[in-house]
């Protein structure tokens, strides 16, 4: 961004100077005339003025930008540059349980739709970020990788369902996935969103280990448990098809707490849809809390070309002065 500015605007009441100046010298030009007497002026009747007569008041005003140009130097006009080094750069990747358990209708129409919803507006809300995807079940992988195409992770993430890999809940296994997207990220900011609503019961590695690398990348991790507490109706296969029954909500809490203190995030419950809008929200202002603005003003004097035409017009004036309007005394 670019402004042009005065260091020194009120120097420019020194302008009114020229008021004072220029009625001496329409004064002295047209009011003080010498008189010479003589017996008759018809010899001078039909003799007019020559250019010279006219063009010598070029001077004058020559004087008058020369001064003109001073008072603008005394202000000293500046181009101004305004860099706004704010540290934006936040990288995070999102770790989505898409296990059978994300089924279950406590949320709706079910918890993975609802968590799917939920990211897409929290990514709507981070243009400046760049954000990965790390799904994970019984195994894991990158639905995508550490991005600021938005649009494509946004649509790679509507394409999340249960049984895109073996069933289970690796959250060990996801979380390790997730940090190694983030390993070589130069980013002052780095954090992993683990939204999860089960026990770690497969992989081989264990959440607290997973969460002891994270220590060692120096990345947050914000946990979710997504889930009612109580009872929810989980989709069981029976003979007649599927069938909705009511089933223990299992979260191990304590592993998820146990992670995000270590990685010095925080853990979050998620018992409806407003909560998780609401935990989402707070993830993100724990975050902005934590980018540090740096914005820097440089001023450049743009006073030399205002110096070089006072500097001309100085010079054509002595020249003009001691050549085409010079007098002899």
């Amino acid at each position: 961004m670019f402004d042009v500015e005065l260091a020194n605007p009120k120097l420019l009441w020194l302008l009114l100077i020229l008021i004072p100046i220029t009625a001496w010298y329409v004064w002295k030009t047209f009011g003080n005339n010498p008189t010479l007497k003589i017996s008759t002026g018809l010899s001078f009747a039909n003799s007019r003025n020559s250019i010279k007569a006219y063009l010598r008041h070029i001077m004058f005003v020559f004087n008058l930008l020369v001064i003109f140009f001073l008072v603008v130097i005394l202000a000293r006009p500046q181009k101004i540059s305004v860099t706004d080094n704010t540290t934006e750069g936040i990288d995070i990747v999102m770790a989505i349980d898409v296990s059978s358990s994300m089924l279950a209708k406590d949320f709706d129409p079910n918890r993975l739709e609802a968590a799917k919803a939920v990211a897409i507006e929290f990514i709507s809300g981070h243009p400046s970020d760049r954000i990965g995807l790390v799904v994970f079940s019984g195994e894991s992988f990158t639905q995508c990788p550490l991005t600021s195409d938005h649009a494509a992770l946004i649509n790679l993430l509507l394409t999340l369902e249960v049984g895109m890999v073996e069933d289970g809940t690796a959250v060990g296994l996801g979380l390790a996935n997730a940090l190694s997207r983030l390993k070589d990220s130069k980013s002052k900011s780095k954090v992993v969103i683990l939204l999860t609503d089960g026990v770690n019961n497969v992989g081989n590695i264990a959440p607290l280990t997973a969460a002891d690398i994270a220590v060692t990348l120096g990345v947050r991790v914000y946990t979710i448990g997504i889930g009612k507490n109580g009872y929810a109706p989980y989709p069981v296969q029976t003979l007649l098809g599927v069938q909705y029954m009511q089933q223990e909500v299992q979260i191990d809490e304590s592993t998820l707490i146990k992670i995000a203190e270590k990685t010095e995030g925080k853990y979050f419950r998620a018992t409806d849809q407003q909560t998780l809008i609401d935990i989402y929200k707070e993830i993100d202002k724990l975050e902005k809390m934590e980018i540090e603005s740096d914005i820097i003003t440089n001023y450049d004097d743009k006073y030399l070309p205002f110096a070089l035409l006072a500097a001309l017009l100085l010079i054509i004036n002595v020249l003009l002065k001691n050549t085409v309007f010079q007098t002899i005394p």
